[in-house]
């Protein structure tokens, strides 16, 4: 279950909540405790202050967990707030295409740092 609370803007923040950890945060977002502290360089990990905003990065990072396989070789990493209807509007696809793509992935339960194969062209 997720503390804090993610705003989608440009740049993207975070405002620490009690109980968030750097480390939650950082899975919470799709990226890395390392690019956070890149971004954050005056935040104590270990001291979070509750009500602090922390500034996240614009494009979450890398891929996490099974890279599926895809004939075009092009790939997009699902970021917190992603929907399929999101997606496919975004690259120019239906939601069906998408399926049909990634048969594996749940719908309804994208995860952030997924991977999810998108149609050439």
């Amino acid at each position: 279950m997720r503390q804090g609370e993610f705003v989608r803007d440009p740049g993207g923040f975070w405002r620490v909540q009690p109980g968030d950890t750097i480390y939650s945060i950082a899975l919470a977002t799709g990226t890395t405790v390392e690019r956070l502290l890149e971004l954050n360089p005056t935040v104590n990990p270990e001291n979070l202050v509750i009500g602090s905003v922390l500034s996240l990065p614009l494009h979450p990072g890398l891929p996490q967990g099974p890279v599926p396989q895809c004939e075009s070789g092009i790939y997009w990493v699902v970021s917190p707030g992603d929907t399929l209807y999101l997606i496919a509007k975004e690259v120019g696809t239906t939601v069906e295409a998408l399926l049909r793509l990634n048969p594996s992935i749940d719908p309804l339960n994208l995860q952030p740092g997924q991977s999810i194969c998108l149609p050439l062209g």
